[in-house]
């Protein structure tokens, strides 16, 4: 799971795909960082860890790191969540096959809709809660692909 800052919407996405897998006793390994190095080491920000909360959903334990080349070598698939985020990392490939890893996040929601997921970061409650569902809904469908 990639954003920018890796303290937004990829924890968050990064939190609930984790749980959700480890409730199904699924051999996946779930992480999640950021394009760039603003928040290395911090926590997600407080407004999507009380978010990620009210829905039973804790995501205070993940630290922000940023996308390294080597993410191509640890992950199967690399979850981006916006434009920007699929060309940084894109930039950063080095073979057709690291290429055909990333993929828009929402895409598995909406397919072939290259939707970003909002950077909530700017606004209010309001846009942390409709992130908080959009990704709730797309890691339910990530699930459902895992499960066959």
């Amino acid at each position: 799971m990639v954003c920018l800052g890796n303290i937004c919407r990829s924890p968050l996405a990064d939190g609930l795909l984790r749980q959700k897998v480890k409730s199904l006793g699924l051999d996946v390994f779930v992480d999640s960082c950021g394009t760039s190095s603003y928040h290395i080491g911090e926590p997600p920000d407080e407004r999507m860890i009380n978010t990620a909360f009210k829905y039973d959903y804790d995501i205070s334990n993940l630290r922000a790191r940023q996308f390294t080349k080597r993410d191509f070598k640890e992950f199967d698939v690399i979850y981006v969540m916006d434009a920007s985020n699929y060309n940084n990392v894109i930039a950063l490939a080095e073979t057709k096959e690291d290429r055909e890893k990333v993929k828009l996040f929402l895409n598995e929601l909406h397919p072939q809709s290259n939707m970003p997921v909002p950077d909530p970061y700017f606004g209010g409650e309001q846009g942390f809660e409709k992130v908080f569902n959009l990704v709730d809904e797309t890691t339910d469908k990530i699930i459902e692909k895992l499960k066959k």
